[in-house]
């Protein structure tokens, strides 16, 4: 039973930090607010060319979800386009990100944090 690819990721946070990474993942990182199913719980499906990637889970009551911590999880990527232009974003938005050129690869990568401290990693073609 081979693996053939990322179905999604799922973050779990308290109904405000929830509403505030929804925020963020759509507006700043460009993903798409979609149908969730089931609608059994609260939280947010977002997508990409159409598929779910990311999933925004409501904590429970009572239960405690660290955020800005070291722990073994480092990023999640993205493949985009329009570099210049999510640039510009990300400096309206006031969000500190680094730049990485990897000719080797032919991929421009731009690293920054969510609300909650988890590192996103956006990859361009080197344009």
């Amino acid at each position: 039973m081979p693996t053939i690819g990322l179905n999604h990721y799922n973050l779990r946070a308290a109904p405000e930090l929830l509403a505030e990474l929804k925020e963020f993942y759509c507006e700043v990182v460009g993903l798409e607010l979609g149908k969730r199913m089931p609608a059994m719980s609260s939280g947010y499906w977002l997508y990409a060319g159409g598929q779910d990637i990311l999933h925004l889970s409501e904590a429970k009551q009572g239960e405690i979800r660290l955020t800005h911590v070291a722990s073994t999880f480092d990023h999640v990527a993205f493949t985009c386009t329009q570099r210049s232009e999510i640039e510009s974003r990300l400096k309206s938005y006031g969000i500190q990100f680094k730049t990485s050129h990897t000719p080797l690869i032919g991929k421009v990568q731009v690293f920054f944090q969510d609300p909650a401290g988890n590192g996103v990693e956006l990859n361009f073609s080197d344009e």
